[in-house]
């Protein structure tokens, strides 16, 4: 059948659901992703996926602009006549659900976080849920990435009756394979690999460098990511000003941040909320222990106080005693954390547990 994958990043699509892809093409699927145009968009094609670029800005709400993007899926569905429809990230589930929905196409909808506008309630809030009921009524499958985000939906008439869960988007072992602990001789490596945005805990980050590079000698702080652009003129000066001064590393952003990662020794997520962190997932696999904030979607990677620690989100202070904890164990007892991690991952969070609920899917309509 031909699959319309909906979606407003293809990097985001390419890194974590490229398996997925491969997967529905070699059972004989055609598939076809819309995304906004980008520089990302070339890798989704080199797999071999038909791409429509659709347009439309990621943040912010103009009822306008979203009505006309609903529109726009609708008559792309029409015009495509997919056997099933896939969404992802909170506008295509919103307006590419409703116009499944609008035009009897079988569609599932993955709520990959709930982000800050959900989680801050008030009316905004309201509405959003409100039109989440609407959207993901007549799916298939409402896919969530952690048991909270779940029940908070539900609890509020979302999915009540068509809800599943999944491992986050799960990691491909073999792509993500562990690594021996690095040797700390030279110093130990804090590494965060994050989106360069308030929302993903940056500030925090960056202050807890400042204050523990001036603590210990012997430590060294690591940054991977790229600027959301429109928080980039806030902290891009910032960066770059703690680059000269040595307190911080900053890596750029990296598709591939396996060797960054296996020649760090402690990988940070200060993050404000996730569904579930690829990131953390990746730590993990790679055999390193982790500091994530104390919230659902970074605390489902790790065995607290086995393979990681947790910390209170914006909360400087609270990172730093986190740090702090870490840095008092021996190189041995860290070496130790990283490979329960690994151990947990392979246990609860393989890719192929994703793939399997999605043909899953495909196979009871197919089926019906």
């Amino acid at each position: 059948m031909k699959i319309l994958i909906l979606t407003n990043y293809a990097n985001g699509l390419y890194l974590f659901r490229r398996e997925l892809l491969e997967s529905f093409m070699a059972d004989g699927h055609e598939v076809i992703v819309s995304v906004p145009p980008d520089e990302n968009v070339a890798k989704l094609k080199n797999l071999g996926v038909s791409i429509v670029e659709t347009a439309f800005n990621r943040h912010g709400m103009n009822p306008a602009k979203d009505f006309a993007l609903m529109m726009a899926y609708k008559k792309l569905i029409k015009e495509i006549k997919p056997g099933f429809v896939l969404t992802y990230t909170i506008k295509p589930n919103l307006y590419g659900g409703m116009a499944a929905r609008l035009t009897r196409t079988p569609y599932i909808c993955n709520i990959t976080g709930l982000g800050m506008a959900i989680e801050n309630g008030g009316i905004m809030s309201k509405a959003l849920i409100a039109f989440y009921k609407t959207a993901t009524a007549g799916a298939r499958k409402v896919f969530f990435q952690n048991e909270r985000n779940k029940k908070f939906m539900q609890d509020r008439g979302v999915a009540k009756k068509n809800a599943g869960l999944l491992p986050g988007s799960g990691v491909n072992l073999t792509a993500h394979p562990f690594h021996e602990y690095s040797s700390e001789a030279e110093g130990i490596h804090f590494l965060a690999v994050i989106r360069i945005m308030r929302d993903k805990g940056i500030a925090e980050y960056l202050e807890a460098a400042r204050n523990i590079t001036a603590e210990y000698k012997n430590v060294y702080f690591d940054l991977v990511g790229e600027y959301e652009e429109d928080e980039r003129e806030v902290y891009e000066p910032l960066i770059k000003e703690m680059e000269d001064k040595g307190i911080i590393t900053y890596h750029g952003h990296l598709d591939n941040v396996e060797p960054v990662m296996a020649e760090s020794h402690v990988i940070v997520h200060p993050s404000y909320h996730e569904g579930m962190s690829n990131v953390l997932l990746e730590a993990a696999a790679c055999g390193r222990p982790i500091l994530c904030s104390d919230i659902h979607g970074c605390i489902e990677a790790i065995e607290p106080d086995k393979s990681g620690f947790t910390f209170e989100i914006k909360n400087t202070k609270s990172l730093e005693d986190a740090i702090r904890k870490m840095l008092s164990l021996s190189e041995e007892d860290r070496a130790k954390m990283g490979k329960l991690g690994r151990e947990h991952i392979e246990k609860h969070f393989d890719r192929q547990l994703v793939i399997d609920a999605y043909k899953k899917e495909l196979e009871n309509v197919h089926q019906s």
